[in-house]
């Protein structure tokens, strides 16, 4: 029993070296820049969004609101 759980194992940790060998790290590098480049496309059109006119409005109205709101 225990030869077989050990050959077994050790078939399993072939199998994983094998896989790591095969040179997919930069599929890795690749993900990460594309997780990079959409990170910043969605705070580009946040910035867009929270600078434009009509959200500082709405911004400035709500802090005018919370100022008051205590007087």
């Amino acid at each position: 029993m225990c030869k077989a759980v050990w050959a077994r194992l050790s078939a399993l940790v072939c199998r994983v070296r094998m896989r790591a060998a095969r040179g997919d790290a930069g599929m890795v590098t690749s993900e990460y820049a594309m997780g990079i480049v959409a990170a910043v496309g969605f705070a580009v059109l946040l910035y867009q969004v929270v600078t434009s006119d009509v959200v500082a409005a709405q911004l400035q109205a709500i802090v005018k609101r919370a100022l008051s709101a205590g007087a």
